[in-house]
């Protein structure tokens, strides 16, 4: 028994060092209040888009739960209409 709390108590996540507590980043659709993103707006989807061609996460753009969900739906729009790359040319 005494086992078992040992190992649980090793299984738990700290907090590393280095984590700040900041602030969050705000949403840019939500600040310049924007109800749709626009597929067509390839410029304003690149933000979205690393050098490899994934998608970045909403802890990494700062967008929030519905605003990264549209941008995920217009970056996959965008590269269907060949605006977008799926992926980049660089090796």
């Amino acid at each position: 028994m005494a086992q078992l709390k040992d190992r649980d108590q090793t299984r738990r996540k700290r907090a590393p060092a280095s984590a700040a507590p900041g602030r969050r980043k705000s949403c840019y659709f939500c600040k310049e209040k924007v109800e749709e993103v626009d597929y067509k707006n390839y410029n304003q989807l690149r933000r979205y888009v690393s050098e490899k061609g994934k998608i970045r996460s909403r802890r990494i753009t700062g967008a929030c739960r519905r605003h990264q969900r549209q941008v995920a739906v217009a970056v996959k729009r965008a590269r269907e209409m060949a605006l977008l790359p799926y992926v980049s040319d660089s090796r």
